[in-house]
């Protein structure tokens, strides 16, 4: 698992992959999997603090209907205790391996992601630096659906 997350940092890197944008969300296509990717609209992070590429996103494997939640966080976690998620005014359990955390339960968060306004990530590093993400969700509802039409 922890491979293919550094594939899809690198893809989001190159952008070598057929995209587009849906409001705060880009789409990929590619010949084994799809994703949709947004980067936060709001980071706190204490100043002079530098991170990785990081970001969230929904990715599926060609022909398997299963939506896989990654969050890429551009540094390692101090532990899996160490990250919150809130969509709105709900918690949403997520595991953390390194410097990705994936959701506990993919169909609950998606579900909560399609109604929501906001997704906040609350993490500590492995070097105890504090950031909190705050992504948009608008269109986020749009770019799930052609995700799972078009893959």
């Amino acid at each position: 698992m922890k491979y293919f997350a550094y594939l899809i940092a690198i893809l989001l890197i190159t952008l070598s992959s057929k995209s587009f944008a849906l409001e705060n969300w880009k789409f990929f296509k590619d010949v084994e999997y799809c994703f949709i990717q947004s980067n936060p609209v709001k980071t706190d992070i204490p100043e002079g603090k530098k991170r990785g590429e990081y970001g969230l996103l929904v990715y599926t494997m060609h022909k398997n209907p299963d939506l896989i939640i990654q969050i890429s966080a551009g540094f390692d976690y101090k532990s899996s205790d160490s990250i919150v998620v809130v969509i709105d005014e709900g918690n949403y359990e997520f595991y953390t391996d390194e410097d990705t955390a994936w959701a506990k339960d993919d169909k609950k968060t998606i579900y909560a992601m399609k109604k929501g306004l906001k997704f906040i990530v609350s993490s500590i590093s492995k070097k105890g630096t504090k950031v909190v993400d705050t992504y948009s969700l608008k269109g986020f509802t749009a770019a799930v659906n052609k995700l799972s039409k078009d893959c």
